[in-house]
């Protein structure tokens, strides 16, 4: 990666990390990046999509589980060990002053796998639901955006982490309902 970028996803994630820094966010940030907080959530997309769309329901709530567990596996797993960056709380430049919010974590830092895995689901979502309910691509792009913003607050990610996840995951969440949408063709939202 080129130098002026490093310096500048370094400069950002001060910014986020450290300039932003207020007890409101302290409480909240560590909860929005916490997966079982979300439970309740994703228990309703599950039981909604069910209930509603009934057989096609199954295999959407199918096609969304496989979408975030190929985002997931690929994210952490494959893409992450080949990248290597280091999280800002091992970085030897920035993890000194890094604010810890959470606990560090394994691994790697590139792509975040909660942002790839977050915008896998809003993508999904928003794709098959747009047409019927304009507001979910709002909604779920906000609550994707606020769970890669405190990735980076809590200090277990750089903004560019959070960015490469964001993308990553959303081209995943398009592959798969195009995938969805080639053995459910007759799906209406």
């Amino acid at each position: 990666m080129p130098h002026f970028l490093l310096n500048f996803d370094r400069h950002l994630f001060y910014f986020i990390n450290h300039d932003l820094s207020n007890a409101f966010f302290d409480g909240l940030m560590p909860l929005m990046r916490n997966p079982k907080f979300w439970i309740p959530l994703y228990l309703f997309i599950i039981i909604f999509s069910v209930w509603r769309y009934k057989k096609q329901g199954v295999i959407l709530v199918v096609f969304l589980l496989l979408a975030v567990g190929f985002a997931d596996y690929t994210s952490a797993s494959i893409i992450k060990p080949t990248i290597g960056r280091l999280r800002p709380c091992r970085d030897p430049i920035t993890g000194p002053t890094d604010i810890n919010r959470v606990a560090c974590g394994t691994g790697y830092s590139f792509p975040s796998t909660h942002a790839t895995d977050h915008f896998a689901i809003a993508t999904f979502l928003s794709f098959l639901f747009f047409k019927r309910w304009r507001w979910i691509l709002p909604a779920t792009l906000f609550w994707a955006a606020l769970i890669c913003f405190a990735q980076v607050y809590v200090g277990v990610h750089y903004p560019l982490d959070v960015t490469g996840g964001a993308i990553y995951g959303s081209l995943v969440g398009i592959l798969f309902v195009v995938g969805f949408r080639n053995v459910a063709p007759g799906f209406r939202a």
